[in-house]
């Protein structure tokens, strides 16, 4: 891979941050530093991005990959509105956390396959044909409904929530902690990575079982990716406190927006709960961080502050 000069481009370092970028820091609350970091690595993403979209026919489909908090959601928001503000390109989110089955389907797939399963997040808890028949509709630049799913009930949004994309896209960014990722080797399967692992799968059918959806639906619905970024955290001990910091964020949107589910029984997670959850990623979040590096087209290199030390190309970067 090759890192990018910024000197080279027609956003060089310390640019001032065009006003859309300020709004999007003060409505989400970011810190001041974001500025700084959005212009040295998301926009020149972005005009790279507006580039791979003239190839295309088709609206193009970007892959968003990236632990828990790694900032894929931000990552995203602020690339639609570079594609908007400054190329004049449509641009539709589709999140795969957005395509978890219901908490009805999970709890049949945890009675007959494997009590993990009631937990989303690995691959088998998403609906993949659902998602596939959103991109091919997107990419055939027809109206579509795009799915909400609500983490505090852990549970598929009411359709009525969903939201709507009726004009047509040309960049279709798909994001997800898991997006792009490819099976492990079968013999990786056999020692445990974790405590949950060595306690809840000992004969490994769990770990097997979303290997084999790796395999199986996923490629179809990852082979619908143009370009693969990936936001890579240092280490996977950055997630949990990264992923308990995202927690708290919104627990605390929760308590400002009243919702008649909020008292259904489903409570946001505490500490505990969130060290156990994770503890379901680790596996294949950790063959990500070694294997993803070496065929996405791009790599954010995160560092122990979340910030970013690096912007990698595989192929062509942003031109001047």
């Amino acid at each position: 891979m090759m890192s990018i000069d910024l000197t080279k481009h027609n956003l060089p370092l310390s640019a001032n941050p065009p006003n859309w970028l300020n709004a999007l820091v003060k409505a989400e609350a970011l810190p001041t530093r974001f500025g700084d970091v959005a212009i040295d690595h998301y926009l020149p993403l972005a005009q790279a991005m507006a580039a791979w979209s003239t190839e295309h026919d088709a609206p193009l489909v970007v892959g968003v990959n990236g632990a828990q908090g790694t900032g894929k959601s931000t990552l995203s928001k602020v690339l639609a509105l570079a594609l908007e503000r400054d190329h004049d390109l449509r641009c539709a989110i589709l999140s795969i956390d957005d395509m978890y089955r219901t908490r009805q389907e999970r709890q049949q797939l945890a009675e007959t396959v494997h009590p993990l399963l009631v937990t989303r997040g690995v691959p088998g808890t998403h609906d993949v044909a659902m998602g596939i028949d959103l991109i091919e509709t997107l990419k055939r630049r027809q109206p579509v409904q795009l799915p909400q799913f609500d983490k505090a009930i852990d549970d598929r949004a009411p359709k009525a929530q969903w939201v709507a994309c009726n004009t047509p896209v040309d960049v279709i960014l798909f994001e997800g902690w898991c997006v792009g990722a490819r099976p492990q080797p079968a013999e990786s399967l056999t020692e445990p990575c974790n405590e949950l692992e060595a306690s809840e799968d000992r004969d490994a059918a769990w770990r097997t079982h979303t290997n084999h959806q790796l395999a199986d639906s996923y490629t179809e619905l990852f082979a619908l990716i143009d370009r693969l970024v990936m936001l890579k955290a240092p280490d996977f001990e950055c997630v949990y406190e990264w992923r308990r910091i995202q927690e708290e964020k919104l627990r605390e949107r929760h308590a400002t927006e009243p919702s008649s589910e909020k008292n259904a029984g489903h409570a946001i997670m505490n500490d505990a709960q969130i060290n156990r959850f994770i503890m379901h990623y680790e596996r294949l979040t950790r063959w990500m961080l070694a294997e993803m590096p070496q065929r996405a087209d791009v790599v954010m290199e995160l560092n122990q502050q979340h910030g970013i030390d690096q912007t990698s190309y595989a192929r062509s970067g942003p031109t001047e």
